[in-house]
């Protein structure tokens, strides 16, 4: 058989060496006895750097190592490609590296096994979210990212020039998603990016985001959405924890699947315990990242990790169905952190029109969403999860920006 891949690591021990090689299947162990490998194999090694490009032809056997379930006997070495020294980081994670050096050396950040594994696991969570979505009926789509105007109020926008004309990167895909409602696609989602431009520097905000974005029409209310939401988050964490065992002994983690129901609290009730707990928050506010940290330690002590919070103040968002002085808007919060938010949309056209206005905007820059609210607009509501939050709380991640690739921030537009 032949083997392929990186060298992660040489042992001289005199009479016998060690290879260990790393690929995308993990880390293998390549043995070299002096006296059961020809003299040229055997001398080549002293060579050899970590993160050289080699193929070696072998004969796999079982190993007598407790990290290695099987271990190879080269019969031939080819190297491939020569790697530069000193590295700027290393693999091999026996010297740490500050979170700047990883991302300007992304590629070698990437080679670490636990690096590998987040993004394994990502692959994974998408295909089981698109697995779940697909068998409820929904379907994909894919909706413009660059366009004409605010998708929603109150989030700062990435301007480009397009041609001419003054366009921006896309906030999200809400305004589309509706549209596809008025268009009979009835159940719609995509994996899709977010565009904020927003001036935060914190472990947990990203300029440059992805998510699972969902809507569906002919619902009673924002109940309708929210069992889709808590049934998808259930199916792929068991999903997950059945398939990607091995990628997760690894990165020391274990997935707990949420008992169904999630816990349902109004915002009535959040504002009440964070009264209790010292917060000095007002009814209307928004629950700002202290609260929602607060909140999720109180939610810990009463073993609930995964809670919605709905019934917020009617002023959370133009487009979410008011209901009184509340709407129909709601967040699904894991341990202290929003993951996901989400509501019943409006679906009447003069409500909208006065809505966009009280918010402060000018309906005339709605002028092509506004149109299809004229011509027969079903009941409705969906909601945008974040998939990177959602990696950071079930993989345990402090930081948002090793859940993503190419992280982009305040301070960062490169690799």
């Amino acid at each position: 058989m032949i083997l392929k891949g990186w060298i992660h690591e040489i042992r001289d021990l005199g009479g016998i060496k060690f290879l260990i090689l790393r690929n995308r299947e993990g880390l293998h162990q390549i043995v070299l006895p002096k006296k059961k490998v020809s003299k040229d194999i055997f001398d080549m090694v002293s060579t050899l750097n970590k993160e050289d490009v080699i193929a070696i032809e072998c004969e796999k056997r079982d190993s007598r190592a407790k990290d290695f379930e099987f271990e190879y006997l080269p019969s031939k070495i080819k190297i491939l490609n020569k790697s530069e020294t000193p590295l700027p980081l290393d693999p091999a994670e026996k010297v740490s590296a500050e979170m700047d050096t990883r991302l300007d050396n992304r590629f070698l950040d990437l080679r670490k096994r636990k690096i590998f594994n987040i993004f394994k696991i990502r692959s994974e969570l998408l295909k089981y979210t698109r697995e779940f979505l697909l068998k409820e009926d929904f379907i994909e789509i894919h909706t413009p990212k660059i366009i004409s105007t605010a998708s929603e109020g109150g989030t700062e926008l990435f301007p480009v020039q397009y041609f001419e004309k003054r366009a921006y990167l896309s906030q999200s895909p809400q305004l589309y998603k509706e549209m596809m409602m008025a268009a009979g696609f009835d159940r719609v989602f995509e994996i899709t990016w977010y565009f904020r431009a927003e001036e935060h520097n914190t472990r947990r905000h990203l300029n440059e985001s992805t998510a699972i974005d969902l809507e569906m029409a002919f619902i009673k209310d924002e109940e309708d959405i929210m069992k889709i939401l808590e049934n998808l988050i259930h199916y792929t964490l068991k999903k997950l924890s059945e398939n990607c065992k091995n990628e997760l002994d690894e990165m020391e983690v274990k997935i707990e699947c949420p008992e169904l129901p999630f816990k349902r609290i109004m915002y009535d009730e959040a504002v009440k315990i964070l009264h209790d707990r010292g917060s000095n928050i007002k009814w209307g506010d928004d629950l700002g990242t202290e609260d929602e940290k607060i909140l999720g330690r109180y939610m810990k002590e009463n073993n609930i990790d995964y809670y919605f919070i709905k019934k917020f103040p009617e002023n959370k968002i133009f487009y979410i169905m008011p209901d009184g002085k509340y709407c129909r808007g709601f967040d699904l919060d894991c341990n202290g952190v929003e993951i996901t938010s989400g509501g019943q949309r409006i679906h009447d056209h003069g409500l909208l029109v006065k809505r966009i206005q009280e918010f402060g905007l000018d309906p005339e820059n709605f002028k092509d969403y506004l149109k299809v609210f004229r011509y027969g607009m079903p009941p409705h509501g969906g909601f945008g999860m974040g998939i990177e939050r959602f990696l950071m709380e079930i993989l345990k991640i402090d930081n948002i920006r090793e859940c993503i690739l190419f992280p982009r921030d305040r301070n960062r537009i490169k690799p």
